[in-house]
């Protein structure tokens, strides 16, 4: 294993996202805290509780998870258009280095960027509730499996991009609407039994329902099917990375 080449491109990653603080880290932590107080404030007014939790409380999983997943796949995205953009990803690929060191460098980089934004909101949040976490050792798992399943994907989605409009296309269009609709601001036990059947087709519900249970200890979905839906998910994120780069997809001419 190179590991020096998999520090380059690490520290690479890592010294532009603090060169940006701005967009990197307060956009997104400012956005979050903007969603708690609207939400908080408009809905957890109505609602005093939701299975024993206070409203305030029960979203910030939510939030957090909505931060994570957007994070990890837009650092990632970007992290590998960016050498496709100005063409130094031949370099890249005439490097000593195998595509799992590769991977690594950027995946790695791309998490560590999701999980400390992660933990900055998580902090933020205890200043408007109190937050007990019951499982901190599950939450931990769940955020760290879910940062790197996700900057899998979207590690795949910058070699699938061929311009920045289909950078932001996945992301915005299906990721996003897929976490709003995923319990992250409510139990699908509120739901009418309809609508709460179609969430069950939802994959992010998983992630949401494993993840607020690491804190609450209450969850729609069985906690050890959140956890193998988060493994499925990376095993086919490292499968279709795997034949990307043995047939030289959108990365060769």
């Amino acid at each position: 294993m190179n590991w020096l080449a998999i520090a380059a491109i690490y520290r690479f990653e890592m010294s532009r996202f603090f060169r940006t603080v701005t967009q990197s880290i307060v956009s997104p932590v400012l956005s979050t805290v903007l969603y708690f107080v609207v939400f908080g404030s408009a809905i957890g007014g109505r609602i005093d509780s939701v299975e024993g939790v206070s409203y305030g409380a029960f979203i910030v999983p939510g939030l957090v998870m909505l931060t994570l997943l957007q994070q990890s796949i837009s650092n990632a995205s970007f992290g590998i258009y960016f050498p496709k953009f100005i063409g130094t990803i031949f370099e890249l690929l005439s490097a000593p280095m195998s595509f799992i060191e590769i991977v690594i460098g950027y995946v790695g980089a791309a998490a560590t960027k999701a999980l400390f934004i992660a933990t900055i909101i998580m902090i933020t949040a205890s200043f408007f509730v109190e937050l007990n976490i019951l499982h901190p050792v599950w939450m931990l798992a769940f955020l760290v499996m879910t940062a790197v399943s996700f900057a899998l994907l979207g590690f795949i989605i910058g070699i699938w991009a061929k311009n920045f409009e289909q950078l932001q296309l996945i992301p915005l269009l299906v990721v996003t609407p897929l976490v709003f609709l995923g319990g992250s601001f409510y139990s699908i036990s509120m739901l009418p039994p309809a609508w709460a059947a179609v969430s069950h087709f939802n994959p992010v519900l998983y992630l949401v329902s494993g993840f607020r249970w690491s804190f609450f200890g209450i969850s729609d979905v069985p906690v050890g099917i959140s956890l193998v839906a988060v493994a499925g998910f990376f095993i086919a994120c490292l499968v279709a990375i795997y034949a990307i780069f043995r047939t030289g997809w959108r990365i060769k001419p």
